[in-house]
């Protein structure tokens, strides 16, 4: 029988979530410059750079230990990240960003090689309680929204800082923000739910003069990454974001906050007539379902919990790729009806915190059984851009 999931899941801080991969993709674009007096550009590399748990990493004959929102490299590798000539241009970087409690470094190996740290990491991402391999080029980080603006207020901004805080602040089919239903636009809550911003309101955010704003947004709009659609008279314009989308299903910044969603996802799902049929799926021990309800037998709910632990591994979270990772299944309410349930799930990391909490429902689908690819639509929530 056929049947539709909903997965939303529950958060609690402010944060964005920036795939590393996203990050890769702009460095090597260099039709967008990245030189400017604003440091976000700068201190997101850092981040995508950033170790996910302990690790060691040999780098000239030398062994170093790392911590979580570590890494260590030669200076020659930021240098080419941050497009920069000489290499005190990335120790100033450095060096500012530890000036402001952003970041700390040392200069190791005859100043070869910088080992530095990321200060809030523990308090933005250790909730996730990763235990994954360290990797830089793969998975997501958490990136707190307020610093966005923090960064962009320290001087001029380049043309990439400017495209990621117009990314970050992408907002999809949200019934509280006029025009989001026709595609990805950008608003920067400003609680007024009107995405029409002007070249003034830019050129003060971004500290660039409007004519330059204006050269930025049209190179941008030629190069197809966004879409300007002015009006008349001096309401201003609205900025939609081309592709986003497509890019948001592998590489997805997602803002979080506070008691709203983070990853709302909605796909179909077959589930066989005969629950005794359903095979005992290979995490079967790591599940524990409390509250159990004959409306949904037990089979049916590992079967369930074993698809959407696939399909959140493809979305990037490590933690159901992890063994050891344990999944609690609570029911919040049952309609009577069956599979009609609402439930909590739990995924908990083997140092039994929660690394990840989501509200699932499950209910018939009415439309006949079809071939389908399991690619998520997109819902979207309480004012914030999701994926």
């Amino acid at each position: 029988m056929q049947y539709q999931l909903e997965i939303k899941q529950i958060v609690d801080y402010p944060r964005c979530r920036i795939y590393r991969s996203f990050i890769r993709n702009l460095m090597e674009d260099r039709n967008i410059r990245t030189n400017g007096g604003s440091y976000l550009f700068y201190y997101i590399v850092l981040c995508s750079y950033a170790n996910y748990r302990m690790s060691r990493r040999r780098l000239e004959g030398m062994s170093y230990t790392l911590q979580a929102g570590e890494w260590i490299c030669p200076i020659s590798e930021l240098q080419e990240a941050f497009r920069f000539r000489f290499h005190h241009q990335v120790i100033s970087v450095l060096q500012f960003l530890e000036e402001q409690h952003y970041v700390s470094y040392t200069l190791l190996g005859k100043n070869r090689l910088v080992k530095f740290s990321i200060l809030d990491w523990k308090t933005e991402n250790t909730i996730l309680g990763y235990s994954y391999p360290c990797q830089k080029d793969t998975g997501f980080f958490f990136f707190p929204i307020t610093k966005v603006y923090e960064l962009i207020s320290i001087g001029k901004c380049s043309e990439m800082d400017i495209l990621l805080d117009l990314w970050i602040h992408a907002i999809y089919n949200d019934i509280h923000v006029q025009g989001s239903d026709l595609g990805p636009v950008v608003y920067f809550r400003n609680h007024t739910g009107n995405p029409v911003t002007n070249y003034t309101e830019l050129s003060e955010r971004w500290g660039r003069s409007r004519a330059t704003v204006c050269r930025i947004l049209k190179k941008m709009d030629a190069l197809d990454l966004l879409t300007l659609i002015p009006f008349s008279g001096s309401h201003g314009s609205i900025i939609y974001l081309n592709n986003y989308l497509s890019t948001m299903f592998s590489v997805s910044d997602v803002l979080i906050d506070k008691e709203e969603v983070a990853l709302a996802l909605s796909l179909p799902i077959q589930i066989p007539d005969d629950p005794d049929s359903v095979s005992e799926p290979d995490i079967a021990e790591q599940i524990s379902i409390s509250d159990e309800t004959d409306s949904v037998p037990k089979p049916v709910l590992h079967y369930v919990i074993e698809k959407l632990a696939n399909l959140l591994q493809t979305q990037g979270l490590p933690c159901c790729q992890c063994k050891r990772a344990r999944y609690q299944l609570s029911r919040l309410s049952d309609s009577g009806g069956r599979l009609n349930s609402i439930y909590s799930l739990e995924i908990i990391c083997p140092y039994g915190n929660t690394a990840y909490r989501f509200e699932l429902s499950l209910s018939p689908k009415e439309d006949p059984p079809t071939l389908f690819t399991q690619i998520p639509t997109v819902n979207l929530k309480g004012g914030y851009a999701h994926a």
